[in-house]
Parts: structure tokens; sequence; C-alpha cells
């Protein structure tokens, strides 16, 4: 008789051989389990399961090194400066710029990147800039990034309509565009939406570009969530304004992400204040300025030049990868989780997963948000979930994700219900837990939990998370 042990080592085999001949797209990926052992060695070493890819990606070994190197050997200076050492700065910060643009097959002659801190930032830059006015518009969806969301403060400020594309409750996809769009409207109209939700996991339609752009409105496009498993071509779909993190793409550095704009959309754009670096000239006795022209109007400050060489170094990692193969790999994986999530249940018949949005792999990207229930039916905290899961060393993430839309529509908020709680903690100084407690006795989630997988994930990363759930059920 096989020993215990013996007897699990083949059952993970035959697991594994099924999961094999049910993705037959993952054993092509092989190159991806090589990279992990050479790049990402420090997972297994320490024994961990990395699952939280939508919050950031994993750098690679190779990158650091290489910055390194050119940081020890080189002496970089100021850009804005024009001394020897600024000017190789300066070399390097334009190649980073027409690297993005060649990555994302972005036109040179169409499109400008705009370098910042992040895509929250980048997203900043459109939302205090655009032309908004009484009589202008602000589509957005209900599933967006916070940062998007705030778009529409800048947007009430200046007297725009503010109009959102609600969920569809099965899947969260958005609602058929068509029926939002207001071509008869001639004023400034902006279209702001994620291509990837990084809440769900939902891919909302590219081709609404088009669409929009035939009503006359410009479009911003969140690909911060979309760009790190997903070929996003330029060339072929035209948005105004596109938002990434690099750091979500190969993991580092942080603080440094881009607008990517169309020319002629930059052009519309009207600064509300100028800064370091953004002005041609500025005299205070005088009280007048003069900003720069193009990218340089929005670059405020000196630039992270110390980083600039890694976006080059780090976009080519991904290149001699095959984003396509890194797509299908993680999407193998994704269907592997989303079909046993669906079969794990009690003893007593209860389904102990809660799955929001796409329960198959169409229509969705490597990111899914869920929520546990107990065998009474009662949900398990999804914070619990977490320190649980961080006691096995998984990184999985819990809340709202600073995406209230989607998540107030997967489980089932009201604007009414919202409001009631909000008044009434209002009236005690408003105070998170209180809100929370008022939502939960309504027999309502506040929030879910969220594993995403990306450019190191393996196999036995999706097989541990499913081990870690069975556990918890037991």
């Amino acid at each position: 008789m096989n020993h215990p042990l013996q007897k699990e080592l083949i059952d993970r085999d035959l697991e594994y051989a099924e999961f094999l001949e049910r993705h037959p797209a993952y054993a092509k990926s092989d190159a991806f389990d090589m990279l992990r052992q050479k790049e990402y060695a420090r997972l297994d070493t320490n024994n961990e399961t990395y699952l939280d890819y939508t919050g950031g990606s994993l750098y690679p070994i190779s990158l650091i090194e290489q910055h390194s190197e050119l940081l020890k050997n080189h002496v970089f200076g100021n850009p804005h400066s024009h001394n020897n050492s600024s000017q190789l700065s300066s070399s390097y910060l334009e190649q980073a710029r027409q690297d993005v643009l060649e990555y994302f097959h972005a036109d040179p002659n169409d499109y400008s990147v705009i370098f910042c801190a992040n895509a929250s930032a980048a997203l900043k830059l459109v939302a205090e800039s655009y032309p908004f006015e009484k009589g202008s518009e602000l589509l957005l969806t209900a599933d967006n990034h916070n940062s998007v969301q705030g778009i529409r403060e800048f947007a009430r400020h200046r007297g725009a309509n503010i109009r959102y594309i609600e969920c569809q409750a099965d899947t969260l996809l958005a609602e058929n565009i068509t029926d939002y769009l207001s071509p008869e409207n001639k004023a400034t109209k902006l279209l702001a939406y994620p291509a990837q939700s990084n809440f769900s996991g939902v891919q909302h339609p590219l081709p609404w570009i088009i669409q929009a752009k035939e009503a006359g409105y410009d479009v911003l496009l969140d690909a911060a969530a979309f760009a790190p498993t997903n070929r996003l071509d330029l060339s072929a779909i035209q948005p105004d304004f596109v938002s990434v993190s690099f750091y979500k793409i190969f993991g580092y550095p942080t603080g440094v992400g881009a607008l990517i704009a169309r020319r002629d959309a930059l052009e519309k754009l009207r600064r509300p204040w100028f800064a370091g670096g953004t002005v041609k000239i500025v005299s205070a006795i005088a009280d007048f300025y003069s900003l720069e022209d193009g990218v340089a109007a929005f670059e405020e400050g000196t630039v992270n030049y110390l980083n600039f060489p890694i976006v080059s170094m780090g976009l080519k990692f991904v290149l001699d990868l095959n984003i396509d193969i890194l797509h299908d790999r993680v999407m193998a994986l994704t269907s592997y989780l989303l079909s046993t999530m669906q079969t794990l249940k009690y003893n007593n018949g209860q389904p102990a997963i809660e799955l929001y949005g796409p329960k198959a792999i169409e229509n969705r990207g490597a990111t899914i948000a869920f929520n546990i229930f107990k065998a009474n039916g009662e949900y398990l905290h999804y914070d619990l979930v977490e320190k649980l899961a961080n006691e096995q060393n998984i990184a999985i993430r819990s809340g709202c994700f600073c995406n209230p839309g989607a998540g107030e529509s997967s489980l089932h908020h009201t604007a009414e219900t919202i409001n009631q709680c909000r008044e009434r903690v209002e009236k005690e100084g408003f105070n998170l837990p209180v809100f929370r407690d008022c939502i939960t006795n309504q027999g309502k989630a506040t929030g879910a939990v969220r594993v995403s997988l990306g450019l190191a994930s393996n196999y036995r990363d999706a097989r541990n998370f499913i081990e870690f759930l069975k556990n918890l059920l037991k």
C-alpha cells in the first residue's frame, strides 16, 4: 500500500495531468516555468504563494541587477540642466518615451508620452486640465477605480453633467454603451472607463472607443489592470488618453507611470497651474507665465530620471517573453480557479463561494473577486480570509480595492441603503467600522476577497490557493 505522502504526490501529478489536458495552452508556456526558476526563485525559496498581481507585479531579479550596474557605472544629472550627466539622463528619458510608444504600437506622429508618478497621477492630469464647462459631459462606468471616479469632482466643480453606465448584476459587465451616448450634445464630452476592472477582472469592450469617438466623445482608457497580461495595440484602437503604471507590468520601479495621449487631444487640455519645468517663462513681479509646449507642460518638477532606464529595460523584458503566451497561461490558471471554486460546497450542500463577475474566462482577465460563505450561509469576513491566508504565506487582497462602483454592484447595495447608513454615522461623526456594521446588519457584505495572476504565476500557486480554500471548509 502506498505511503500517504506518496499517494498525495501521485494524486497531485494526476491533477496536474488533468489540468494540462483541459488547458493545452498552459503546456506551451513552459518558458515561463524556467523564467520563474531564474528570475523569481525567491518565491519558492521563501515558500510564498503570491496572488496579488493586480496590486503590483513582481520584479525579475535581472532588472534589479541591470539597473544597479547602470547606476554604478554612470553619472546621471537633473535633465533640466545641460551638462554631460544631465544630457545622459535626458537621452534615457527620450528613449523611454520612444519605447513606451513602440510597446503599445502608438504612432509617434499621433501620440505623446507624459511621465508621472503612476496611473493615478496620469488620470489627475486629464481631470484637472480637461475643458469641462456648463453643458459638457463626463460619462463614467460604475466599474472604475477611485482615481477615475475622482474625475467627477473636477467636472462637477465646473458645472458639467455627470452620468454613469451601470453594471449588469450577473456579470458586472457595463451595460450597452449605445444607450448612454448623446451625440446630439455638441459640447465637450469625456468617456472614462477601464479596459479591465481592478475589482473583478471584467474586460469592458475596446470597440466602445470607436463608438464614443463617432458620437463626439474624447475617450480616457484606464489600462493599469489590463496592460500587465493583455496586448494593448493603440494602432487598432485609438483612445485619446491612456493611463498605465509600470510596476503593475513588470514590478519595478514603483513611482513611474505614464499618460499616453493623442497629440490633438493634448492640445485641448488647459493646465490650471504651473510648476518647475512646465513653463517657458514666468515672472513674479509682472505676474504672468507661459507654459511649455507639448509634454513639457505636464511633467511637473524634476522627473524620476534615475528610473527611466529601467522602464526601457522592463518593456524589453516583457516583449521578449511574448505577452500573448503570458495571457494564455494566466487565463488557463484563471479557468482552473473559476471552475474549481464553483464546485466547493459544505457537507450540507451550502455553496462555499460567491463569485463576482463572469463565471468563465470569456469577457474577463486574470483577476477574481469573491466572498466565502460559512456553512450556515453567512459571510466569512473577507479580512479574516486574508489574515488566514497570510498565515499560510499566501498573498491575496481583501476590501473593495478602491473600486466602489463594482463593489456596490456585485454586493447588491443600493443608494438608499448606503445613504441610510451614511446619515446614521454622520450624526455620530463618521466612523468606518460603524458604517460597515450598518451595511452588514442588512445581510450584505462590505467587501470581497481578490486573487490575481501575473508574470510569475504557475499551477502550484493556483493549486495552493484551492487547497487553502478547501481547508477553510473543514
